[in-house]
């Protein structure tokens, strides 16, 4: 369908073609296509002569709207012979124009000569055209193994509004395996170039579509969104963050994946896989990073010197046709390298584009987020872009941060130029962050000292304070009640530890002594749970409670009678020298209601002990 589409449009053009503009004759043009990448570049060499009666300042370029549609860059320069001394290059204007009388399907740009073209004068320059998604994968899906074969097709004549009269053609390819072309008069095939020509004496808007079918495998790795976000503070560092979301925009891949392949015969195993990525950053970049939403990618290499920085990445899985991966990378840079100063205003100088070598972008956003402060802010690019600005928030700032955004889409390398953002500050706004942390510390110890000496509890004729005090007496009064009731179990105790002396040694009297003393001390402690129990009857915060309490005093009591009981029964026994085993038959269901009442008595201990 693409082939299709341009032979049309091409038989089109010579169809409806207008004779040619009269002012100019092209003496000469040497078109040289380069294919040695998915990026396809065309490096034209034009001497222009003026053979109408006015001076001519323009020249116009003509491109088929297929072909224009996917044109990424176009420069206009002076020759310059190859020579040792490279010089800077500087490049004539170029517009956008739509001339009238002209074929449809042609786009037209309008070159402005450094000078005027005398009558009789020629003029010699070059045009770079770079193009994108110029070269179509076929077959459009390979295997795993596959080698990459791709399809370009353009036209043998330089389309031109002007007559020609010596025109030839070179493409260069990456390697010397080439499936077809097409085959004109004048061609030559030498290693992995093809020659086109010369040809001459050739009417305004001749055509001759030509196709090549070749090996390239090389990665097309396309950055369908690359947002590169600059941060710049003055107290010494400016920090770039790039995020990538990355495809392989060459054939697609068909059939499973595996990993065994790939590591069995990596030599021939996906040779058009995306297996790394080449950035090369400025040369004092610091703090590299590379990482995904996964995480950190340890698959990166670092190495520079004075001139330049290199950072060879790795996905975490080599990239086939149609496969895509997100990751970013950041970095700093001295603040010195990149920030200048000129009639009172500050500017930002640095590279538009990614670092990334020959990659292709579809859609770029650059941020360039300013200290807070910063005023009269613009940019400039030397090419077009839209821009806007945002606000955006970070720590310690009050109204935000100024964030220029610019944005611009079909980038390639020749794009990462440089740029300036232009913007006023005032050096005393450097102390403002400063000024806060230190205002926030203060106050923050002012806060401190304010709380510490201040009386926070609550008021003591609030109900709530009072109903707090109420039940903390509540509260102390039963853990008494607690601790008595534990000294009555010791206690009895005492007197179990008696009748086991008494069983063992039979002394009477010595069995007698021990309750007489301890009844004088559960008299005692009797007389020091009176009042407790008088105070939470009558306490109304004690209400919930008084029930569990009263209960233990009552089981306690119950566990002391029997107690007394057993002992009088072992005691008595003894006197009239009963048997042993009489003895624990007379005092064995008095033990078994004794055990069951100290189980009782323990549980409610628990309970109160928890409140």
């Amino acid at each position: 369908m693409g082939i299709s589409r341009f032979v049309l449009l091409v038989f089109t053009i010579s169809m409806l073609a207008s004779p040619a503009l009269s002012d100019l004759v092209l003496s000469k043009v040497d078109r040289r296509i380069y294919l040695t990448s998915h990026i396809v570049r065309i490096s034209s060499t034009l001497e222009v002569e003026n053979a109408g009666p006015e001076t001519v300042s323009k020249v116009l370029l003509a491109f088929p709207d297929l072909q224009a549609q996917n044109l990424a860059y176009l420069m206009a320069s002076p020759h310059e012979a190859k020579a040792k001394v490279k010089v800077s290059v500087v490049s004539f204007p170029i517009d956008v124009v739509k001339p009238e009388d002209m074929p449809p399907g042609v786009t037209f740009y309008s070159v402005s000569l450094p000078q005027g073209l005398t009558v009789g004068a020629s003029f010699t320059f070059d045009v770079l055209a770079v193009f994108t998604h110029a070269l179509r994968p076929m077959p459009e899906q390979i295997g795993q193994a596959d080698i990459q074969l791709v399809l370009y097709q353009d036209s043998a004549y330089y389309l031109s509004p002007y007559v020609v009269k010596v025109q030839s053609l070179s493409l260069k390819l990456l390697d010397s395996r080439i499936e077809s072309y097409t085959t004109l008069e004048s061609t030559k095939v030498q290693g992995s170039e093809i020659k086109y020509g010369p040809y001459e004496n050739l009417p305004a808007f001749s055509s001759s579509p030509i196709t090549v079918h070749f090996e390239n495998n090389l990665p097309f790795a396309i950055a369908q969104e690359l947002v590169r976000e600059i941060e710049i503070s003055h107290w010494g560092n400016v920090l770039v963050t790039e995020h990538y979301k990355l495809i392989h925009g060459g054939a697609q891949s068909k059939g499973e994946f595996s990993r065994l392949e790939p590591q069995a015969r990596e030599n021939v195993q996906g040779p058009s896989a995306v297996r790394y990525l080449v950035a090369h950053l400025p040369p004092r970049a610091h703090s590299v990073y590379y990482r995904d939403a996964i995480g950190n990618i340890s698959t990166s290499h670092l190495r520079g010197d004075s001139k330049k920085t290199e950072l060879l990445i790795e996905p975490r899985y080599p990239m086939f046709g149609g496969w895509r991966t997100a990751f970013t990378i950041g970095y700093g840079l001295p603040l010195q390298d990149c920030l200048y100063e000129s009639e009172g205003r500050r500017f930002l100088n640095m590279t538009f584009s990614s670092p990334m070598i020959e990659l292709v972008i579809d859609t770029l956003i650059v941020k360039v987020v300013l200290p807070e402060g910063s005023s009269d802010i613009s940019a400039a690019a030397p090419f077009f872009m839209k821009q806007w600005q945002e606000t955006k928030i970070s720590h310690l700032d009050i109204v935000g941060r100024a964030v220029v955004v610019l944005e611009k889409t079909n980038l390639v390398p020749e794009h990462n130029q440089y740029f300036q953002v232009y913007y006023k500050f005032n050096r005393l706004s450097m102390l403002r962050e400063p000024l806060m942390l230190i205002s926030g510390i203060f106050f923050f110890f002012v806060a401190c000292i304010v709380y510490m000496h201040a009386d926070t509890s609550i008021s003591k004729f609030s109900a709530s304070y009072l109903a707090k005090q109420q039940w903390e007496e509540v509260r102390v009064a039963i853990q008494q009640v607690h601790n008595i009731i534990c000294r009555c179990l010791a206690t009895h105790d005492k007197l179990e530890a008696s009748l086991r002396d008494l069983s063992r040694t039979g002394e009477v009297q010595a069995c007698k002594a021990a309750r007489k003393s301890t009844d004088g001390l559960l008299k005692e402690l009797s007389k020091e749970l009176k009042p407790l129990m008088t105070f939470l009857q009558s306490s109304p915060s004690a209400v919930q409670v008084l029930s569990k309490v009263e209960e233990l005093v009552a089981k306690e009591r119950e566990l002391l009678e029997k107690l007394m009981a057993k002992h009088s029964t072992a005691v008595e026994a003894y006197e009239k020298k009963s048997g042993a085993r009489d003895i624990e038959n007379r005092i064995a269901l008095q033990q078994q209601k004794i055990t069951a009442l100290r189980q009782e008595v323990d549980d409610l201990l628990e309970f109160i002990d928890e409140i």
